[in-house]
């Protein structure tokens, strides 16, 4: 049987319609936060098959298939591939609301051609026609992205990275930008058991010692320097439990020091230390001209029998609800009163915090770059189409929509860019339905100036971006 996904999929007006088709849907894509691997573009991976690609790393595919009741050993286990595709083609019949259903057949159009609906009878013959194709080297990494119009991904990476695959892919002709971000998060997390091998490692890569605070910001501040070298433009925080409790330099260094001697630490001198630790490196960002990238408010590793079983990033994080608003205000205001603080984009799990976001994102502008601090776009549990339009309607009807840097994929998939159309898609039927209900002006000039800027250009700017020449 045939998809539901035809040329106006999500578009219910003929604004929408035109805006989509006349301006949105050619756009470039600058996917400025992601997971994918770089040394897989830099191998230019050609995949096995459908399940390599597919499922191996997407926990969003994972929990479905868990709340299908698939065992473990079609999800994460050692079945072979072809028997976890036919789980997962046994599970997508059973995922109508959810994003899922519209990306696996979205995916599947674009990438493959195949305009089917994906389910246990229809699966057998997918599976050969879409390895046929992926054996091909237009179904490269790199010609997967160069395909899909990309011209630049922001990749996720550990200070202590050497970022090789970014400086060797620097040196190619490769149309595609590969930029590294800088996710300091086991140099924040004083209290985890794996900070402290974290600071040998950074010793190591920096070739120091680090017998106090005042190195371990040295070690930090080298390799801001070393990945903006490389051509970082971003950095990004996964932040649990956002956090402000204000300490001197002293007060830091010294629980700094007893943290090195295997000293327990109290919740305050933790939150002192991380507190010091970021507002240091918001600094450094704002003197390099980074965007600071705030994902606050997950609760991960709910589960510890499936944590000790499989690790973290398995999908078995979910939606935290702590309070933000003040500890936020504080962190920012920190690095905003000595005019140090960073273009930054704020992120929550919880879209509760929305309007808290949208609003605090207000108290911080600047006249050097429209939109300085973003309300970022729908993340992670949110980009769905109801998470995405009330992200949109609520930065329009607090902010300036018109500035919005628009959307991420978050992905360790090279088949996640429809994700990108799936977003465009909805944001021209919004200001389309704006214009039928006499919301908004029927002025497309201006309406495909802000479908343009939202979708391509603000992003451009705001990261400093300059495409490749092909």
């Amino acid at each position: 049987m045939k998809t539901f996904i035809t040329d106006d999929f999500l578009l219910y007006n003929d604004t929408a319609r035109k805006l989509y088709h006349d301006t949105a849907k050619d756009l470039p894509i600058i996917d400025y936060h992601n997971h994918l691997n770089q040394h897989e573009i830099l191998a230019d991976k050609n995949y096995e098959n459908l399940a390599e690609i597919w499922l191996g790393g997407d926990h969003y595919k994972w929990r479905a298939m868990r709340a299908n009741a698939i065992s473990e050993d079609y999800i994460t286990g050692d079945k072979p591939a072809y028997e976890k595709f036919l789980a997962w083609a046994k599970t997508v019949p059973n995922t109508l609301g959810n994003p899922l259903y519209h990306w696996t057949h979205l995916e599947l159009l674009r990438y493959f051609d195949i305009d089917e609906l994906l389910n246990e009878k229809s699966a057998p013959a997918i599976w050969e026609a879409a390895n046929a194709k992926l054996s091909t080297p237009q179904m490269s990494a790199r010609n997967l992205l160069k395909n899909k119009k990309v011209e630049f991904v922001g990749t996720t990476d550990d200070p202590t990275d050497d970022l090789k695959a970014h400086q060797a892919l620097a040196k190619t002709d490769y149309s595609v930008t590969v930029s590294p971000s800088f996710r300091p998060d086991k140099g924040l997390a004083i209290e985890n058991e794996d900070f402290l091998p974290w600071v040998e490692k950074l010793e190591s890569v920096t070739n120091q010692s680090i017998e106090n605070y005042d190195a371990f910001l040295d070690a930090l501040s080298s390799r801001v320097d070393y990945f903006d070298k490389h051509g970082c433009r971003s950095s990004d925080h996964g932040i649990n439990v956002i956090f402000y409790e204000n300490a001197t330099k002293d007060e830091v260094a010294g629980i700094f020091t007893k943290r090195l001697k295997g000293e327990s630490l109290t919740a305050a001198e933790v939150e002192q230390y991380k507190t010091y630790t970021l507002v240091f490196l918001g600094e450094l960002y704002a003197d390099k001209g980074w965007a600071m990238q705030l994902h606050i408010n997950p609760l991960r590793n709910n589960s510890t029998r499936m944590f000790k079983l499989l690790g973290p990033d398995t999908g078995f994080d979910s939606i935290g609800d702590h309070l933000l608003a003040d500890k936020l205000s504080n962190l920012l205001d920190a690095m905003d009163v000595k005019d140090k603080l960073p273009k930054t984009v704020l992120y929550s799990l919880n879209s509760r915090d929305n309007n808290i976001l949208a609003a605090m994102a207000g108290n911080f502008q600047s006249d050097e770059v429209p939109g300085k601090v973003q309300f970022g776009t729908a993340w992670w549990f949110n980009d769905t189409i109801d998470g995405m339009e009330d992200q949109m309607k609520t930065l329009a009807n607090i902010g300036l929509i018109s500035n919005f840097i628009g959307m991420l994929t978050d992905s360790r998939s090279f088949l996640s860019f429809p994700r990108h159309e799936y977003f465009r898609r909805i944001l021209c039927n919004i200001l389309g339905a704006w214009v039928e209900e006499g919301k908004a002006p029927n002025d497309l000039e201006l309406l495909s100036t802000y479908v343009r800027n939202i979708c391509y250009e603000n992003a451009k700017r705001y990261f400093n971006f300059e495409p490749k020449s092909n």
